[in-house]
């Protein structure tokens, strides 16, 4: 993580309630706790702030790396809807996956949440998932963000 003192963004608190959220379904945290630690992360002004929200946890083991092909030394970036090793329809199946598992999983805990209070508190997985979706849904009707090696500085001959 960046400097302690930095100001973080929405995407860095995204990214702490998503693995706030994994630690919880691997039963390393509470409800309560868990709930607690996510208000926490939303309310997060500083990466210091974040940091402290899983300094007691296990880190997460990263996936292995694919290497990516490079171009005039330069790697090519393959995003969501980009044609990637495996091509435009893998890489757009496997942001909708990504983005389903989390859906569940986040409306899980809300849905737990409310049963335990016994009244239906706010659906507020909707801030996770719904501007998640809408750009996964644009991107999947606008085809994606294509290379284009002729606006692209780093692989002008």
């Amino acid at each position: 993580m960046p400097e302690p003192y930095l100001r973080a963004g929405d995407a860095d608190r995204s990214t702490v309630a998503a693995t706030l959220g994994r630690h919880m379904a691997a039963g390393r945290l509470t409800l309560d706790e868990y709930d607690e630690r996510l208000s926490r992360a939303y309310a997060a002004k500083t990466y210091g702030d974040l940091a402290e929200l899983t300094a007691d946890l296990p880190a997460e083991r990263e996936p292995a790396r694919i290497s990516t092909p490079a171009r005039n030394g330069v790697p090519l970036a393959y995003g969501c809807g980009a044609a990637g090793p495996w091509g435009r329809a893998h890489a757009g199946r496997s942001a909708w996956a990504s983005w389903m598992s989390t859906a569940a999983v986040v409306t899980s805990i809300w849905l737990i949440t409310s049963i335990a209070t016994g009244a239906l508190i706010h659906f507020w997985p909707i801030w996770v998932i719904g501007p998640w979706g809408a750009i996964l849904l644009a991107q999947t009707l606008g085809g994606g963000r294509r290379y284009d090696r002729d606006r692209n500085p780093h692989t002008r001959a």
